[in-house]
């Protein structure tokens, strides 16, 4: 997990996962990583595609990152971009992903966000 001077609740609260061995406490635990193999793992479960928000990029390079996740994040504005480009752009911003496993009751959640511990908003 990466900290700032800007970290969020969120990530402090959320179980840390390092690894795809590694394993939620309990069914709708807020889960924080920044391992390639988890969040690969855990988009493909999903069958998401790493992508960007059109029009957010800038000098080239990938704007907003999120997956393009079939009946769940579908939009005109989101444009898929290679596994090679979402990692070097989260981890050049320096990212945390949070996101979900299982909802309480137990069923697939597809929440995510990314955010980072130093953003300027905060």
């Amino acid at each position: 997990m990466r900290t700032g001077r800007t970290t969020s609740r969120s990530v402090l609260s959320s179980q840390v996962i390092s690894s795809p061995a590694d394993r939620p406490e309990r069914p709708g635990r807020s889960l924080v990583t920044t391992n390639h193999a988890v969040i690969r793992q855990w988009a493909q479960q999903r069958n998401a595609r790493p992508a960007t928000i059109a029009g957010t990029e800038r000098e080239g390079r990938a704007g907003v990152l999120t997956f393009n996740m079939p009946g769940y994040r579908e939009s005109s504005r989101v444009r898929e971009i290679t596994w090679d480009e979402w990692f070097q752009t989260f981890d050049q911003r320096k990212l945390n992903l949070i996101y979900q496993e299982q909802m309480r009751d137990g069923r697939q959640s597809n929440f995510f966000r990314t955010e980072s511990p130093d953003r300027e908003d905060a």
